[in-house]
């Protein structure tokens, strides 16, 4: 009697089980709408800069990619190879949608053994990803970058620093990005 309520019971496993699989598909994973805030910045693009000479353009390029099924957003920055800025930058960040804390997260390394990480958000039609800094000196300052004036095919971006917590900004790096 024990072997056929076994039986009975191994069936029944079998039988839900089988159940459960014919259900509807779950929703594919980072697929809300705040997941797909950083797809404006998908592509490959051609960037400008001002040069340390009025008037000059230093350009760069970066191209931006959804990887480990779109879940993630991967940065391959090459920046100028001019020779007032030797070495070339070369960089790559990976940016997420942190659904627990309900804030874009993005790490950046590069040649130059930079290692960056920031948190932020899209409001009001920009993404701006901040953190907290110590300088050589000891001294703390708040760094940012703001991606912003978006349009189809191109925006501005620029990296700013602010020495009084966020009161007042400074961009010490305006760049234009225009699609290819």
């Amino acid at each position: 009697m024990n072997g056929f309520r076994i039986s009975q019971f191994v069936a029944s496993l079998f039988v839900a089980s089988a159940l459960c699989a014919q259900q509807a598909p779950a929703t594919p994973p980072c697929q809300r709408p705040e997941q797909r805030q950083f797809d404006f910045w998908v592509g490959d693009w051609d960037l400008a800069s001002p040069g340390s000479k009025s008037g000059e353009l230093i350009h760069h390029h970066n191209t931006i990619k959804r990887i480990l099924g779109s879940c993630i957003v991967q940065e391959n920055f090459v920046g100028s190879d001019a020779p007032e800025q030797a070495p070339q930058l070369l960089g790559t960040s990976i940016s997420v949608f942190d659904v627990n804390s309900a804030q874009w997260k993005q790490t950046w390394v590069d040649n130059q053994g930079s290692y960056l990480d920031f948190t932020g958000e899209f409001k009001d039609n920009q993404m701006i990803l901040s953190r907290e800094a110590t300088r050589p000196d000891g001294t703390h300052v708040m760094q940012r970058m703001v991606w912003k004036n978006i349009r189809p095919n191109e925006f501005d971006w620029s990296w700013e620093r602010s020495k009084d917590n966020g009161q007042t900004w400074e961009v010490l790096w305006p760049i234009h990005y225009k699609r290819k």
